[in-house]
């Protein structure tokens, strides 16, 4: 069984995971550029200083993309590389390489799906105080002009920011990500508040700008609680656990405090009780600035975790027996998060669903015979891909899928030594190598998923 005909496969990277030239042509730095050369900060000293290197070879990777038949690659931009400062000048060569990235993209019929915030932000605004600054909204909507202004007569599919809650919650409350802060619950409200404010400035700003009809979105977490069984109580359990603001320190992995005032114009009642005098004053007017119309919903999802309905009916979660299988980064292996987390975010929300991350980082390397040999990550795929197409075939409006990622990449704090990608890279010599899996995913879009289950 396949997918509807006009379903969208695509791959997924972001731009200081796979970029490198981290000081080329006028580029500025960002806090990951800073954070990496902190003493500990990453596994082995990694650093995104050359990375894939793909500043210099997108010709070599876009090639590949057309190879695998992807109608999409969803890209980041890198604030600092366009704009130094974070706000001021611009650099015209970081904006030409975005200019040949773009163009390499459409001259083999790839669409480019552009996030503007994909987490490395310019350390000379965090100097200023980063998502703190209340003037931070107003840095963020400048520079998605300059890049509406640039790209947006052949950019026609935008997402603001990527994950909020982990370069907020990671950065800001666990003190695990740069800024490296862990901030007091007032301050921390203040923060997101000012990051959904700039969301919602940046897809003004895209809709009132963009020179070709855009469309228009963004890719938090889905943080994905799935029923245990197939029971009502169970099902309405994780509903109810999927869309709560958790009472844990790390409540900031939320769905709803965040896109409960991006999509329906308000915070959650559970959250506001909870918060009380915590919270800031949120005039009318920046909820009506962070509410945008939206066109699209992106979902990350990895992984989710089972519950079940207690005995008054509230949901408990349900640890993993002993042996459950996990990725190489210990998340465990559930595909029913991709048939619960898009069909709760389908029933709230109301929005075409896509998948803007799933993957799995996974032991690859290079056999004798030379090729990559992943079947740990074409089981995966296959498991979630089927899993996905069943919330599909249930009603749920999702319309396409960007596997994560690409290409081997930078894994954030982990480095190098986490492998997500369909093609191998051996960081050395920067070869790349198509994995099976990149050529298992390039028979699905050929057959639209038909060959998903074969």
């Amino acid at each position: 069984m396949s997918f509807p005909k006009d379903f969208l496969w695509g791959v997924a990277a972001s731009a200081y995971q796979i970029e490198g030239a981290h000081d080329a042509d006028g580029k500025g730095p960002s806090i990951w550029d800073e954070h990496c050369r902190t003493p500990g900060a990453i596994q082995n000293a990694d650093t995104g200083d050359v990375a894939c290197d793909h500043y210099h070879r997108f010709d070599e990777d876009v090639a590949l993309m057309g190879e695998l038949g992807v109608g999409a690659y969803r890209l980041s931009i890198s604030w600092p590389r366009v704009i130094p400062s974070g706000v001021g000048a611009t650099n015209e060569a970081g904006l030409g390489f975005y200019d040949r990235l773009i163009d390499a993209l459409l001259a083999r019929g790839i669409q480019p799906w552009v996030t503007l915030f994909h987490w490395d932000y310019p350390t000379a605004l965090q100097a200023e105080g980063g998502w703190l600054n209340e003037a931070s909204p107003g840095w963020f909507a400048d520079y998605a002009r300059v890049v509406v202004d640039r790209l947006s007569d052949r950019v026609t599919h935008w997402m603001t920011v990527n994950e909020p809650q982990v370069y907020l919650g990671a950065g800001y409350l666990m003190g695990a990500h740069p800024p490296l802060l862990k901030l007091e619950r007032p301050e921390l409200l203040r923060a997101i508040h000012n990051a959904l404010l700039a969301h919602g400035r940046a897809a003004e700003v895209i809709r009132e700008h963009a020179k070709s009809p855009p469309s228009i979105g963004w890719a938090p977490v889905c943080v994905t609680h799935y029923p245990a069984t197939d029971d009502p109580a169970d099902v309405e359990a994780a509903r109810v656990r999927t869309f709560s603001v958790p009472d844990v320190e790390e409540w900031t992995f939320s769905n709803t405090w965040y896109s409960d005032p991006a999509v329906l114009g308000r915070y959650p009642e559970d959250g506001l009780r909870r918060f009380g005098a915590d919270m800031p004053r949120v005039p009318d007017a920046d909820m009506r600035t962070i509410h945008q119309p939206l066109d699209f919903y992106g979902v990350n999802i990895y992984f989710g975790n089972p519950v079940r309905a207690g005995a008054d009916g509230a949901p408990e979660e349900i640890p993993f027996p002993p042996g459950h299988p996990r990725t190489m980064m210990q998340w465990p292996v559930t595909p029913e998060a991709l048939y619960w987390g898009p069909r709760f975010t389908s029933e709230r929300y109301g929005l075409p669903i896509y998948i803007t991350e799933n993957g799995m980082a996974a032991h690859d390397w290079r056999f004798p015979d030379g090729g990559v040999h992943d079947p740990n990550r074409i089981d995966f795929l296959r498991a979630y891909l089927t899993q996905l197409r069943r919330a599909r075939d249930g009603g749920a409006d999702i319309r396409g899928y960007f596997q994560w990622s690409f290409m081997d990449n930078f894994e954030w704090s982990e480095g190098y030594r986490k492998r997500f990608g369909l093609v191998h890279v051996d960081y050395p010599t920067q070869r790349r190598t198509p994995k099976d899996s990149f050529h298992w995913y390039r028979r699905v879009i050929e057959t639209n998923g038909a060959s998903i289950e074969g």
